[in-house]
């Protein structure tokens, strides 16, 4: 990144724009007036003010269209620089219709596709790794683009900070965190307790600055960007400043700070200005003139988007996946199996991650471990490394820093393929995956997606595993709104699955049963489709029973039919494959043809997806009305898996559970 001209001439914000941004932070200060007018008149819930930080905005003045910004929610002033204008910010508080989220996200959670401003999550910190993802786009794509990721001092004690900050310098990724320490976490100060007070913080990489002071920020800011654009890495501008105003309208700083600590806070805008009038640029009348024409225009603006309408209800569940594509015999993907497929499920996936890279320049692979020689612990991705070359590197020991890395590679138009060790290895990694992941496209109205592929080994069968390797959490994670969810049990499955995933819209997630992962399949007859329920057995009408299970469950499911079938008892055997979207109609036309239902899992009971599913079917009369008997749930208590073998085995379902259940079902 060393071919951007870059600017010369005294520090501080030019002279022919001085004038400008002082009219631009006392816009931002009359928007937050107005806000606060607005909530007390009613027409809005909630407030974040941003009085205090409005000269952080100066480091607009440095940037290019291109440059991305990964906002915190007091970068009012940032967004009214990058085009977000007070009307949309109106909307935003209002939450009405035309916001840029449909009045799905809170007020001050900014986003504007339009300005290339991502959009703000609010867990505290969670967009740090998203924010050096799409730094790491840009470093793949060989494209000039630098990523402003703004968080307060209070947030920088969160984790993921700090990974993050790790991953762009490992990556000498171009990311500039820019810090508004106003002094306060909420109520705590953090004066004792920030990472730049702890000494945490690599001091060649920070630069400290007076945040009140455009000029200051203007500076520094300048300094920190072109160290980042010649390819130096990454950079901390730690800004010192006040917050003039309560934490939110939920609050009322005057119960933690004293009238004295209140009465020294430093405004930006009166300093500014004063310097701006002893320049000569303004004077006194200009800035009480400017004022009063935005009070004005600020107040017309507020009112006439207070008489706009909210979103219909009936549009709240749009956007939480992408419309489905027309297929068309033309779509090269729409078959993705062009042969049938035998061998393994490991081999399915080395093979299916092999095409990937061959038919999408974009696709990059991201886990740990993953790299030749040794291609990850299952040895999904062994011998790929020659085809990928830096499209397929090892992450850190850092579950969220692959998933957030991920988000960010998403958003930025990169279609990440990233793997975990082990589906039990989540936890770290959940804040991502439910604050960022699965809320993207939702709270954006598709302005940002994330086509994240996340495959995980999952399940028990497999002795030895115990607590932290043998989980079957399935459940966690279709309760999360758009996430794709698909446990595959043959190489063809599990081809078909990846394959499909390359090209869908939207974050997908494959769990792969380590029981069932070594062994061997002759080929299918032909090749599985890529979506919806399969029926292995049966299917006609004179089936007794439908069976419904998916992954290492489904091997239960056809040892116990064929123990059944000895007896003359027939039953139609459904793989659901993908739990999320979920065939239903594939089972429940099986039900009302057998009017018995048993479902086998091997998750453990309460709350689980079998017992959604049974809910799920009897929740229309058609199904209701067909049974002839209660609905069986063959699963685990609520037990962790055990690490001794014969302790696995008793609390883990087993095919005569499975007859025994559908004996019940039949008496």
């Amino acid at each position: 990144m060393t071919n951007r001209k870059k600017e010369t001439g005294p520090s501080g914000i030019p002279a022919d724009r001085r004038a400008d941004f002082l009219e631009l932070m006392l816009l931002s200060r009359e928007c937050d007036r107005r806000s606060g007018i607005v909530l007390r008149q009613g027409e809005a819930w909630f407030h974040i003010s941003s009085a205090g930080h409005e000269a952080l905005a100066a480091l607009c003045e440095l940037l290019e269209p291109e440059d991305l910004i990964v906002p915190h929610y007091r970068d009012r002033t940032l967004l009214l620089a990058r085009g977000m204008d007070p009307e949309a910010q109106a909307r935003d508080l209002m939450a009405k219709a035309a916001s840029h989220s449909g009045g799905r996200n809170m007020s001050a959670h900014f986003g504007h596709r339009e300005g290339n401003v991502f959009s703000v999550a609010s867990p505290t910190g969670s967009q740090c790794l998203p924010a050096a993802g799409a730094a790491w786009a840009a470093q793949l794509q060989h494209r000039e683009q630098v990523v402003v990721c703004s968080i307060g001092d209070a947030s920088t004690r969160q984790g993921e900070f700090f990974e993050a900050v790790a991953f762009a310098v490992e990556r000498a990724l171009p990311v500039l965190f820019l810090v508004s320490d106003n002094g306060y976490g909420i109520s705590t100060p953090t004066a004792d307790m920030s990472p730049r007070a702890l000494g945490l913080l690599p001091p060649d990489r920070t630069t400290v600055v007076d945040g009140a002071d455009p000029d200051a920020v203007h500076a520094a800011g300048r300094t920190a960007l072109d160290a980042i654009r010649d390819g130096r890495g990454p950079h901390v501008l730690w800004c010192e400043l006040d917050r003039l105003d309560p934490h939110t309208s939920s609050d009322d700083h005057r119960v933690y700070r004293s009238q004295e600590d209140l009465a020294a806070l430093r405004d930006p805008v009166e300093l500014f200005g004063a310097r701006l009038v002893e320049e000569g640029v303004v004077d006194a009348s200009w800035i009480e003139r400017t004022a009063a024409r935005h009070a004005a225009d600020v107040e017309a603006v507020y009112a006439r988007v207070a008489a706009e309408p909210a979103a219909d209800p009936k549009t709240v569940m749009d956007h939480l996946f992408a419309p489905e594509p027309a297929v068309t015999d033309t779509d090269t993907d729409a078959a993705p199996l062009t042969e049938p497929c035998g061998g393994t499920m490991v081999a399915a996936v080395n093979r299916a991650l092999a095409t990937g890279l061959a038919r999408h320049p974009e696709l990059v692979l991201f886990g740990e471990d993953i790299d030749d020689p040794k291609g990850g612990v299952f040895g999904f991705t062994k011998g790929l490394g020659e085809a990928a070359g830096a499209r397929m590197t090892n992450a850190p020991l850092a579950e969220a820093t692959i998933v957030g890395a991920a988000v960010g590679l998403a958003a930025a138009g990169m279609r990440p393929v990233v793997e975990l060790q082990f589906v039990d290895f989540a936890g770290p990694a959940w804040n991502q995956i439910a604050a960022q992941l699965t809320t993207l496209r939702w709270r954006s109205l598709s302005a940002w997606q994330c086509p994240v592929v996340l495959y995980a080994p999952w399940g028990g069968y497999l002795p030895g595993g115990g607590i932290w390797h043998s989980q079957s959490n399935e459940s966690l994670f279709t309760h999360l709104p758009g996430l794709r969810v698909v446990v595959p049990s043959t190489p063809e499955d599990t081809e078909a699955a990846f394959l499909e995933s390359f090209t869908a819209s939207d974050p997908t997630l494959i769990l792969l049963p380590k029981h069932l992962m070594r062994r061997r399949r002759e080929p299918a007859a032909r090749p599985a489709p890529a979506l919806g329920a399969r029926t292995l057995r049966g299917g006609t009408d004179v089936a007794d029973v439908t069976v419904v299970s998916w992954g290492n469950g489904t091997e239960l499911a056809l040892d116990a039919a064929d123990a059944l079938a000895a007896d003359g008892v027939t039953a139609d055997v459904i793989d659901l494959r993908w739990l999320v979207p979920l065939d239903r109609e594939t089972v429940a036309a099986s039900v009302r043809r057998t009017g018995r239902l048993v479902v086998v899992q091997e998750d453990n009971r309460t709350s689980s997806f079998g017992a959604g599913l049974i809910t799920e079917l009897l929740s229309r009369d058609d199904e209701f009305y067909s049974l002839l008997a209660p609905p069986r749930l063959v699963t685990r208590e609520d037990v962790h898996v055990p690490f001794h073998p014969d302790l696995e085995r008793a609390v883990l379902p087993a095919a005569d559970d499975v007859v025994a259940a559908v004996r019940s079902v039949l008496a």
